[in-house]
């Protein structure tokens, strides 16, 4: 596995990676790769909508009520029909992601640090 080029702590603290929950979750139809699309509370900051290959290891009944970690302050992206507007963050390995996820409930919209 390569490893990336380092970045400076400020690069880092200029990603807004917050806590949200899963309220909704539908397969992306017409996706050119298997996807999800979520809809996902970030509590005082509101809802934000999210394009997740994520097919390999859940169902979308089994996110509602999950808990994830995402960037929100990604400019939103078209894919296809869906405009993303947070990049939900996880473990990659042979196609297969793992959500990253508060090992506790926390309120919705709190920062990672």
């Amino acid at each position: 596995m390569d490893n990336k080029p380092l970045c400076s702590y400020a690069e880092f603290t200029a990603l807004d990676l917050r806590v949200g929950t899963v309220v909704k979750a539908q397969v992306f139809e017409g996706a050119r790769n298997p996807a999800y699309q979520l809809w996902i509370d970030f509590g005082p900051l509101g809802q934000k909508k999210s394009s997740a290959q994520i097919t390999a290891c859940y169902t979308p009944d089994e996110l509602i009520g999950q808990q994830v970690i995402a960037v929100i302050n990604f400019p939103p992206k078209q894919i296809g029909s869906f405009m993303s507007e947070c990049l939900v963050l996880g473990s990659v390995s042979d196609q297969q992601v793992v959500l990253l996820q508060p090992q506790q409930t926390v309120a919705n919209g709190l920062p990672i640090a």
